[in-house]
């Protein structure tokens, strides 16, 4: 017996996708690495005899599906898929034009449902795996420049609420990683698309806010070494947590999340108990 799991991580090419699979590696476990270029994922992650990289493009169902038949093949089996793969649309939700809010969408949400399709039907034979999704503080908290990318985000949330009850059945546990501000690529002109200027009223406050978004690439406070680490811990318990705050900003996000959603819930309890119908 062995307690390797093979791992299946979107968007290994950079940043924390990279991470993840160096971090699933040097734990023992086998990694099926993808991003839309595999070359590139292979320089990042570099050559390991248990890796194996695949191109995955999460917004093609077909991708999705040629890529968990490949690790099947290779590996015989998927423990741990790891939704990663993001980019980021940001702007004023009027500056963003619709192709770009459903670009965001697309790939933020309708991607890893993809992947997730694809793996689940493995998952249920094998009675047992976990779907990790990489989720945002920006998919509890929703703010400015944010519309599009919490959206998708705060999409991804319920989804995978949702989803945790439907597959429990089978074996299969789901887990939210929230992360806070970490260090990643996200940041970067390669993976941040902002919203061109368009609209007078909103162009002071574009270029402030473009300049301070672009300011902060590189200055996270956040490692993202340490998240993969504690990513490879924590899919490795018996029992992992629905949804994990990833570092200390995160966890204040949650804690005010749940005051503000308590006094909201509080403010206007009469009225909001008022509404039954009556006998």
């Amino acid at each position: 017996m062995t307690d390797q799991k093979i791992w299946l991580i979107t968007g290994a090419g950079r940043g924390l996708g990279t991470d993840i699979a160096k971090a699933a590696l040097a734990a023992g476990h086998a990694v099926v690495a993808t991003g839309r270029d595999p070359q590139k994922v292979l320089v990042a992650v570099g050559d390991h005899k248990d890796l194996l990289c695949l191109k995955l493009d999460v917004t093609r169902i077909e991708d999705a599906e040629a890529a968990a038949a490949a690790a099947v093949a290779r590996f015989g089996r998927i423990d741990v898929l790891v939704n990663n793969a993001g980019n980021f649309y940001a702007g004023f939700f009027e500056e963003l034009s619709p192709e770009q809010v459903r670009q965001q969408v697309d790939t933020l949400l309708f991607g890893p449902m993809n992947v997730t399709r694809a793996v689940l039907p493995v998952m249920r034979q094998q009675k047992a795996g976990l779907v990790l999704t990489v989720s945002s503080t920006a998919g509890l908290s929703g703010g400015l420049f944010l519309s599009a990318y919490a959206a998708a985000k705060f999409g991804v949330e319920g989804w995978m609420e949702s989803l945790a009850p439907e597959v429990a059945a089978y074996g299969i546990r789901t887990m939210l990683v929230v992360p806070g501000f970490f260090r990643t690529e996200l940041l970067t002109p390669g993976s941040t698309t902002f919203a061109e200027l368009q609209i007078d009223d909103y162009a002071d406050r574009t270029r402030e806010t473009v300049a301070a978004w672009s300011g902060m690439d590189g200055k996270q406070g956040g490692d993202p070494v340490k998240l993969a680490a504690a990513i490879v811990q924590l899919a490795g318990l018996k029992e992992p947590p629905e949804r994990f705050a990833a570092g200390a900003d995160a966890v204040q996000t949650f804690e005010t999340k749940a005051q503000t959603l308590l006094s909201q819930a509080n403010a206007h309890r009469a009225l909001s108990s008022s509404m039954a119908v009556d006998a």
